[in-house]
């Protein structure tokens, strides 16, 4: 447990991503739709390069250090997948990006019913993992949706699932700060 509330940014980080992801599909919708292969692309692979080193640094701390790695395995095939193949169809992409969100759903989860044992509030990465799912499975029983509406799905995925990130980071980071610091933030 000490490496990944020592490392509670990383989550920060990996949820303020998601957030940036979001506010982009809103701001920009249709450049966000031209752009999404890539952009989808590079987000996958930053996520889950920060979830491997995340698994990778908890492999002395717990024996399901794996479901990180695996987390984040998962999220750079889907990464190279969109970065190789920018012609791919909508259907082929949101095909994809369901089924990414249904496995990732899957394990968080899963590392959420580990973390119970170690922190209170570890909902935060069940409800994101719950939310996750529930965008794979929208994705696809829906395929011929409309962009825009395919591109505010996926934001308000991302900012939701970005802020309970963050939210579980800040947990994971006063619990491993010094008492003076959390107590004089979070009170």
């Amino acid at each position: 447990m000490i490496n990944l509330t020592q490392n509670w940014w990383m989550i920060v980080l990996r949820g303020v991503l998601a957030i940036l992801f979001g506010l982009t599909a809103f701001l920009w919708p249709g450049l966000t739709w031209l752009s999404l292969v890539p952009v989808f692309g590079v987000y996958a692979l930053i996520d889950g390069v920060i979830a491997v080193v995340t698994g990778i640094t908890r492999i002395k701390d717990t024996p399901r250090w794996w479901v990180f790695l695996l987390e984040g395995l998962v999220s750079i095939a889907a990464g190279v997948v969109a970065m190789l193949q920018p012609g791919l169809t909508s259907f082929v992409l949101l095909a994809m990006i369901a089924a990414w969100a249904i496995l990732t759903g899957i394990l968080e989860i899963a590392a959420a019913i580990r973390l119970r044992r170690e922190i209170n509030n570890e909902w935060f990465l069940s409800l994101s993992g719950i939310l996750s799912i529930g965008l794979g499975v929208l994705l696809a029983l829906q395929p011929v949706a409309g962009g825009i509406a395919v591109i505010w799905m996926l934001g308000t995925y991302a900012l939701i699932f970005g802020f309970l990130l963050v939210l579980l980071g800040f947990r994971l980071w006063i619990w491993y700060a010094p008492a003076p610091i959390a107590t004089t933030w979070f009170v």
